[in-house]
C-alpha cells in the first residue's frame, strides 16, 4: 500500500501573532495524551524553517520576511515534490496558513501536466497580495501566490522593488506561473474577508460553502457538489485550517472567528472529501498553543487529523485492492 507521510512545518513566518510554530508538537501532546500511537505509525519528515528571522528587523512591510518566506516555500515545495514522486501521500503538519503555497507549488511541479483542485476550509480567504493587503501578513496571501492574481484593480499599497522581486519569485516558484484557477478552487466556511477579497472572489467566481449551506446539505452532499465542481480536475489538494472550525473551539489559532464547523461537523466533511482517488494532498494548519488553555485546540485538531488520516488510509488500501 502506499504509505502515507507526515511533512512537519514549524514555519509562523507569515502569521500575525507568535507561536503557531509549535502547533505541530502541541499535536504530539494530544497524541500522547490520547494513548495514540499516531507519530510512531508513519515516517516523518521536519521541513528547515527560518523563524530566527522573526526577531530581525522586517524590511518588507506589505509582505512580511518574505525573502524568508521565500526560502521557507521553496524547501516545501521541493519535500512535497519529491514525496509525491516517491509514490507516497504527503500530509502537511504546518505552523501558518502561507505554508500552503509552497505544498501547491510542489504538486504542482510533481504533477506538471495535470489539473490541480484546491478546496480550502478556512475562516479566511487568503486571497490578498501585497497590494491589497491590510496587515503585511502573509497567511493572508497564499492563494494569491498560487492563483497569480495580484488584485491590482483593488490596490491599495505602494509596494516597494524589492518586495515585487520575491514576490514574483514566489508566484514562479515551482513550475513557472499559476498553479490553480479560480474555477478550480473551492472554500468551505470561508466567513472573515475584506472587501478586496470579496471583489476578487466575486471576479473569479469562487463558490464559497457557507456554514448554512453546510449544515442544510450536509458534509456528504457538500463533499458531492464539491467534487462535481472539479470534476475536470485530475488531481486534488485539501487544506484544512483549524479557524474553520468556530471559535468556541478554536481559541488555541491566531484568528479565530464565530459561526464555523463543530468538531464532529469537521470530521465528517475531512471523511467526506478525503474519499476520492483524486486527492493527492492534505494539510492541516494554524494550531497555536499559547493561545489556548489546556490544549484545547490541538487536542479537537487531533481527532480531526485522526479521522483524516483514517479516510485517507482506507481509501488507498481500496486502491490496492483494485490495482491487483
Amino acid at each position: 500500500m502506499r504509505r502515507i507521510k507526515l511533512l512537519e512545518v514549524r514555519s509562523e513566518l507569515g502569521a500575525g501573532t507568535r507561536g503557531a510554530s509549535l502547533g505541530v508538537d502541541a499535536l504530539r501532546v494530544a497524541c500522547l495524551n490520547k494513548g495514540s500511537d499516531y507519530f510512531r505509525r508513519f515516517n516523518s519528515v521536519s521541513v528547515p524553517d527560518q523563524n530566527q528571522v522573526l526577531f530581525d528587523r522586517n524590511h518588507f512591510p506589505k509582505a512580511k520576511h518574505i525573502d524568508s518566506v521565500y526560502t521557507v516555500l521553496k524547501g516545501i515545495a521541493g519535500a512535497v515534490e519529491q514525496t509525491l514522486r516517491f509514490g507516497e501521500f504527503p500530509l502537511v503538519l504546518a505552523g501558518d496558513h502561507s505554508n500552503a503555497a509552497g505544498t501547491i507549488a510542489g504538486i504542482k511541479a510533481a504533477y506538471p501536466y495535470k489539473t490541480l483542485g484546491v478546496v480550502w476550509v478556512d475562516a479566511h480567504a487568503d486571497i490578498h497580495s501585497p497590494y491589497t493587503t491590510p496587515s503585511g501578513n502573509m497567511h493572508g496571501m497564499p492563494l494569491a501566490i498560487s492563483l497569480g492574481d495580484d488584485n491590482r484593480e483593488c490596490q491599495r499599497n505602494h509596494v516597494e522593488p524589492e518586495t515585487e522581486f520575491f514576490w514574483q519569485k514566489l508566484k514562479n516558484l515551482g513550475e513557472p506561473g499559476p498553479k490553480v484557477t479560480g474555477d478550480h478552487l473551492v472554500y468551505v466556511v470561508v466567513r472573515d474577508t475584506e472587501h478586496e477579497e470579496d471583489a476578487i472572489i466575486d471576479r473569479l467566481g469562487i463558490k464559497n460553502y457557507k456554514l448554512d449551506e453546510v449544515k442544510a446539505k450536509g458534509t456528504r452532499q457538500v463533499a458531492r457538489e464539491i467534487y462535481e465542481r472539479l470534476r475536470f480536475c485530475d488531481i486534488v489538494y485539501i487544506s484544512f485550517d483549524v479557524d474553520s472550525l468556530d471559535s468556541r473551539f478554536s481559541k488555541g489559532t491566531g484568528t479565530p472567528v464565530e459561526q464555523g464547523l463543530n468538531v464532529e461537523e469537521a470530521i465528517s466533511l475531512c471523511r467526506a472529501l478525503l474519499d476520492n482517488e483524486r486527492v493527492v494532498c492534505f494539510e492541516m494548519v494554524e494550531i497555536n498553543p499559547t493561545l489556548d488553555n489546556m490544549n484545547t485546540m490541538a487536542t479537537n485538531a487531533f481527532d480531526i487529523l485522526e479521522a483524516a488520516t483514517d479516510a485517507i488510509q482506507n481509501r488507498l488500501r481500496m486502491e490496492e485492492v483494485v490495482s491487483r
